[in-house]
C-alpha cells in the first residue's frame, strides 16, 4: 500500500475519532448549566441526557450522537468511491475502520479522560452511513430497539438486544442483496465489533437486569403504564 494512501487514511481515522468523540450530551447540558455526568446514570449518552433535561433534549442529543457517527462513514465512502461499489476487499476494511473509530470516539473520548457514552446512537449512525447492506442492519437494530423499549421500558435491554441482531441481519442481507461470503465475512467483523463494544460496555446494566434493580423510562408503552400507577 503506497505512503501517500495510508497517510490519507490515518489522517480520516483520527478525523473520524475525533468527529465521534464530541460529547454532545455534556455540551447540552453545559448550555442548560447542568452537568450530566452528576446525574442520573451519571453518562453523557442521550438516555441520561433526557433523563435529566428532558425528552426533547435527549431526542435532539441522540440525533447528534447518530449524525456524528454518519458523518465520517459517508464522507469517506463518498470521497473514495466506496459508497459506489469502487473499493478492493483492503479498501473496504479501510472504510469499516472508520466506523469503528468513531464508535470508539464516542465510548472513549479522550477530553473527558476516556470515559464516554455507549455507543448506541453513534453505532447506528455509522450503520446508516453504509448503503444498503449495513443501512437495513441499522435500520432492523433500530426498529429492535424501539420494540424492546417499548415492551419493557428497559433501555439497556434494548440496546443489547438490537447490538445483538446486528451480525445477523448484517450477514443475511449480504446474500440476499447477492454478495459472497468474504463481503458476509467483512460485514460480520464489523458488526460483530461494534455489538461487542456495546454489550461491553453495557455491562453493569446487564448485572442490574438480572438483579431486578436496573431503571426504567418513563416513555413508550411500559414507561407510561409505569408512570400511571405511581
Amino acid at each position: 500500500m503506497p505512503n501517500e494512501v495510508m497517510t490519507y487514511w490515518i489522517i480520516w481515522l483520527i478525523g473520524g475519532y475525533l468527529c465521534g468523540a464530541i460529547p454532545f450530551g455534556l455540551l447540552i447540558g453545559k448550555m442548560k448549566g447542568i452537568d450530566v455526568r452528576e446525574h442520573g446514570s451519571k453518562n453523557i449518552g442521550a438516555t441520561n441526557t433526557g433523563r435529566v433535561l428532558g425528552k426533547k433534549w435527549g431526542i435532539l442529543c441522540f440525533l447528534l450522537d447518530v449524525l456524528k457517527g454518519a458523518g465520517p462513514v459517508l464522507s469517506y465512502g463518498l470521497v473514495t468511491g466506496a459508497s459506489a461499489g469502487e473499493l478492493t476487499v483492503a479498501g473496504q476494511l479501510m472504510w469499516l475502520a472508520i466506523a469503528v473509530v468513531a464508535v470508539c470516539g464516542h465510548m472513549f473520548p479522550v477530553w473527558l479522560k476516556f470515559k464516554g457514552g455507549k455507543g448506541v446512537a453513534t453505532g447506528l449512525g455509522v450503520l446508516l452511513g453504509f448503503w444498503p447492506v449495513l443501512t437495513v442492519a441499522g435500520v432492523v437494530a433500530g426498529l429492535t430497539w424501539l420494540l424492546i423499549v417499548n415492551v419493557t421500558a428497559y433501555v439497556s435491554l434494548a440496546s443489547v438486544l438490537a447490538a445483538a441482531s446486528l451480525p445477523v441481519v448484517s450477514v443475511a442481507m449480504t446474500f440476499v442483496l447477492g454478495g459472497d461470503w468474504k463481503q458476509a465475512l467483512i460485514y460480520a467483523c464489523l458488526t460483530g465489533a461494534l455489538a461487542a463494544m456495546v454489550i461491553i460496555k453495557h455491562s453493569a446494566n446487564i448485572s442490574r437486569l438480572k438483579a431486578g434493580t436496573e431503571n426504567k423510562v418513563g416513555w413508550g408503552m411500559k414507561g407510561k403504564k409505569l408512570k400511571k400507577s405511581e
